[in-house]
């Protein structure tokens, strides 16, 4: 059975009277691809906030790969070996896409960055992060931009090139928040098989923020949980999901139907 990658527990988030996040409690296995779904201001990037340390939580405990995460720093959770992606890109625009993918690997300059650089093996490390980042690449589809300013991309490019900054840290647990958001519909589709297929291959578990419902649900994802006004409403299948009835008016109203494909 698989292990947990990340357990929440009674997770509570207030901005002085304003409640964001309200007890909420879930977890995602090693190998598991789990959506995160709501309206607008459901709590959800906030969820993400806590989750990678860059809020810190009112009350709850959140679990990173067996280790209590609930007060560390960003730096410290992404050293557990989860890394995340934001809904929007925070790409460095005066280098190019290879070059963005050459910084996120850990421990590249200790315990000095100019005795990184004069220590045996140093060049062919150098090589082989370059051959990583040809193949993070090569997974996007996008290995012709290679040397693009990301400063030139287009919207959805650049979400592609974040998700590969992502990868480049071999991470154990992934949290991407919209990765397809700007994305033309048969890639946004190829991105999510590959992203599928990590989670098999590499036994990457993943908890995937998506705001088009309808497209998440035709996702080959493993379970979906709902949140509203801050509270988990549900978690099931992607078929348990579409035939619930509060999940439909959470959404759309009480006359509202999620169509099916």
């Amino acid at each position: 059975m698989s292990e947990s990658a990340l357990r929440i527990s009674d997770l509570t988030k207030d901005f002085g009277g304003l409640r964001a996040v309200d007890s909420i409690s879930f977890q995602v296995s090693e190998g598991e691809l789990v959506g995160l779904i709501g309206p607008n201001g459901c709590g959800k990037t906030t969820t993400f906030n806590c989750i990678s340390g860059m809020l810190q939580p009112t009350s709850g405990k959140i679990e990173v790969l067996g280790q209590d995460a609930t007060e560390m720093r960003p730096d410290q959770i992404q050293r557990l070996g989860l890394t995340r992606t934001f809904q929007h890109t925070w790409l460095w625009r005066e280098m190019t896409v290879i070059e963005n993918l050459l910084v996120p690997p850990r421990d590249q300059f200790k315990p000095n960055p100019i005795f990184a650089l004069l220590k045996p093996g140093s060049r062919k490390s150098e090589a082989q992060r370059i051959q990583d980042a040809y193949e993070v690449l090569d997974l996007l589809e996008i290995p012709h931009m290679a040397h693009n300013l990301t400063s030139e991309l287009s919207g959805g490019q650049s979400k592609l090139v974040d998700i590969g900054r992502a990868l480049m840290s071999v991470p154990r647990f992934l949290l991407l928040d919209e990765p397809v958001a700007g994305v033309a519909g048969p890639l946004a589709e190829r991105i999510f098989q590959n992203l599928r297929r990590l989670t098999s291959d590499r036994n990457i578990g993943m908890l995937v923020i998506e705001h088009n419902m309808d497209f998440i649900l035709r996702r080959d994802v493993d379970r979906i949980i709902v949140m509203n006004e801050g509270k988990v409403l549900m978690e099931g299948t992607p078929n348990e999901i579409r035939q619930n009835r509060d999940v439909i008016e959470a959404y759309l109203g009480s006359s509202g139907e999620i169509q099916n494909e």
